[in-house]
C-alpha cells in the first residue's frame, strides 16, 4: 500500500522556492529574449510542461500579453513546478526577462495531494507518468523517502499531476499503473512485471514440451561409463558427471544439502557473472554442456561445435536433437511443481549417439523449466510481503541407481524484515520458510513432502500414491516428530496422506512499484 502525500496543497512549493521565485532565482530563461516586453511590462505566464534533466528542472512557458498574444519560453528551474502553476514575467532594464513566482497563486497549483473518490472511485485502474523524483530530507536515522509528481493520464482526473511520496525512488519518465484504494492510498501494478510474467509463462509452454526426466539420461551415462568402445573423451565426461552426484547418505549433512543444491544447474548461470570457475567445474548444467558438446562432435552427422559457440547454438541445437518432442504429451500447467515424469521414446532411425544428444537437450530443458518456474513464483505478493522461489532437481545415488529429487524451496519476508536483511540486522529464522520435496523411491511409490517453517516453528504434510506407503508413513509420524524435537524444532502437525495434493489456483505473484522506462 503507497500513500498520496498528505501535505496540504498550499506547502507543494517550499518557503525557500517561494522566496528564491520572488528574487528571481527561481526560473531562468534558456534564451534571451530582448524586445517581447516594453520596459517595465509584467505579464502573465503558465507552466505547459515539466521535465527533469539531472537536479534541475525544464519547463516550458505559455506567456500571455495584454493584446493577447501567447508565446512559449524555455527555462530552467531549481524546484519543480507542476503544469498549470502561475508565473509573473517582467521586462527589466537588462533587456532580459525577469520571470519571478507569483506568491499569490502559489497555492492554486494544479497538484493533488489527495484522491476525489467521487471522480474516481476505489477500484479505479489510473495511469501516469513521472514528471520529476528528488529525495526528501528526512532526519537522522529515519528511512529515506522520495517525493514525485506524476502526471495522470487517464480517468477524469486526466491533466492533473499528482504529488506521491514513496519508500523507493522512481525513475523519471516511467509509466505507473495504479489501482485507487482509498483517498490517500495506491496499490501499484508493474507493467514490466506483468510482461516479465507472460513471457515466462510463454517460455514455459514450450521450455517443458522440450524437457525430459534425468532418469532416462542417467542410465545411458551408465551404458556409456561402462562400455569399454565409448570415445574416451565421452567416456570420460559421463564418468565424471555420475561421480559428481551426491550418495542419499551424504544428505545427513547440512552442508551436503547445500552443496548438492549449489551444484545442481540452477546457479550456473549466477556463478559464471560472479567469476566462480572452481565452482563450474562440479556443476551439473555445466556437465551437461560439456556432454552435449563432446556427443554433438562425435554423432555421425552432427555439426561440430566449439565450446565458445555452445552458448549461441544450443537453443538451435536443443530443437534439432528433440526432433517430434513438441508434438507428443499434453502440455503441463506452467509454474506446477513437481515437474511430471517424463521419457523420451528411442527412434528407430537413430543411433545411441544421437539418442544421448536428445536425452541430454531435454535435461538441460527441464533444469531450464525449474529456473523459470522459480523466476515465475518470485515477486510482491498482496499483501506487501516479499516471496522467492528457488525450485531445482538433484539427481541423488541410491545404490546402483539414481532418483531424481525435487526440491522447491520459498522464503517470504514483510517488508520490516526486508529492510532488517539489508542492514545485516535480521534472523533468517524470522521469515516464513516453505519446502516441498517429491521423489519416486522403490518400493514406496511417488512421495511429496510440503513443510513450512515460521517463528521456528514446523508444520508438515506428505503425500503418497500407494495407500500402503501412506499407512506406513503414518506409523511412523510419532518417530519423526521426536527425531525434529531433539534437533531443537518446534513442531506443530505433523501429517500423512493418501494420493497427490490438491492442485488449487496458482497464488498471483505481483510486484507492487513499476520499474519500467518510457
Amino acid at each position: 500500500m503507497t500513500e498520496i502525500n498528505s501535505l496540504g496543497a498550499q506547502t507543494a512549493i517550499s518557503a525557500q522556492a517561494i522566496k528564491a521565485g520572488m528574487t528571481g532565482e527561481l526560473l531562468r530563461l534558456t534564451q534571451a529574449q530582448p524586445g517581447l516586453l516594453a520596459p517595465g511590462e509584467t505579464a502573465q505566464a503558465e507552466v505547459v510542461s515539466l521535465r527533469q534533466l539531472g537536479r534541475e528542472f525544464q519547463v516550458v512557458l505559455r506567456l500571455i500579453q495584454a493584446n493577447g498574444a501567447q508565446t512559449q519560453l524555455q527555462a530552467s528551474a531549481s524546484q519543480p513546478l507542476p503544469p498549470g502553476s502561475q508565473v509573473t514575467v517582467s521586462q527589466t532594464e537588462g533587456n532580459r526577462l525577469a520571470i519571478m513566482l507569483q506568491q499569490a497563486s502559489a497555492s492554486n497549483i494544479a497538484t493533488l495531494t489527495r484522491l476525489d473518490t467521487a471522480k474516481v472511485p476505489v477500484g479505479t485502474l489510473l495511469q501516469g507518468k513521472v514528471l520529476t523524483n528528488q529525495p526528501i530530507l528526512q532526519a537522522p536515522g529515519q528511512a529515506a523517502g522520495y517525493r514525485a509528481l506524476v502526471s495522470l493520464l487517464n480517468s477524469a482526473q486526466a491533466g492533473a499531476t499528482l504529488t506521491i511520496d514513496s519508500p523507493r525512488p522512481l525513475p523519471v519518465g516511467s509509466l505507473l499503473s495504479a489501482r485507487v484504494q482509498g483517498d490517500q492510498s495506491l496499490q501499484f501494478v508493474p507493467l514490466s512485471g506483468r510482461q516479465d510474467q507472460l513471457s515466462i509463462a510463454q517460455q514455459l509452454l514450450t521450455q517443458q514440451n522440450r524437457q525430459a526426466s534425468l532418469t532416462g539420461l542417467l542410465s545411458a551415462l551408465q551404458r556409456v561409463a561402462r562400455d569399454p568402445g565409448a570415445d574416451g573423451s565421452l567416456r570420460s565426461s559421463a564418468e565424471r558427471l555420475l561421480a559428481g552426484l551426491p550418495d542419499v547418505r551424504q544428505l545427513g549433512d547440512a552442508k551436503a544439502v547445500a552443496q548438492a543444491l549449489s551444484n545442481s544447474g540452477t546457479f550456473l548461470e549466477a556463478k559464471l557473472l560472479g567469476g566462480f570457475p572452481a565452482s563450474v567445474a562440479t556443476d551439473l548444467k555445466a556437465h551437461l554442456l560439456r556432454l552435449i558438446t563432446q556427443a554433438s562432435v562425435t554423432a555421425p552427422g552432427a555439426p561440430a561445435l566449439m565450446p565458445s559457440t555452445l552458448a549461441l547454438t544450443l537453443p538451435a541445437l536443443a530443437r534439432g536433437a528433440l526432433g517430434m518432442l513438441d508434438r507428443v504429451s499434453p502440455k503441463p500447467q506452467p509454474g506446477a511443481f513437481p515437474l511430471p515424469s517424463r521419457l523420451l521414446k528411442a527412434m528407430e532411425d537413430e543411433g545411441d549417439l544421437q539418442q544421448l544428444l536428445r536425452l541430454a537437450a531435454a535435461a538441460v530443458s527441464r533444469l531450464q523449466s525449474h529456473a523459470m518456474s522459480s523466476l515465475q513464483q518470485s515477486g510482491n505478493l498482496e499483501n506487501g510481503n516479499l516471496q522467492t522461489t528457488w525450485q531445482t532437481e538433484v539427481p541423488i545415488r541410491h545404490g546402483q541407481e539414481f532418483i531424481p529429487l525435487q526440491v522447491k524451496l520459498q522464503r517470504e519476508e514483510t517488508p520490516q524484515q526486508q529492510a532488517d536483511r539489508q542492514h545485516q540486522e535480521h534472523d533468517p529464522l524470522q521469515a516464513l520458510w516453505r519446502i516441498e520435496l517429491a521423489f519416486d523411491l522403490a518400493p514406496l511409490g511417488p512421495l511429496q513432502v510440503q513443510a513450512q517453517l515460521s517463528q521456528g516453528r514446523l508444520n508438515g504434510q506428505l503425500w503418497a500414491e500407494q495407500e500402503q506407503t501412506a499407512r506406513l508413513i503414518d506409523s511412523q509420524l510419532g518417530t519423526l516428530r521426536e527425531r525434529l524435537l531433539a534437533r531443537g524444532l518446534d513442531v506443530g502437525d505433523l501429517e500423512c496422506h493418501p494420493g497427490t495434493p490438491p492442485q488449487g489456483p496458482r497464488t498471483r505473484v505481483e510486484q507492487r512499484w513499476v520499474d519500467e522506462n518510457a
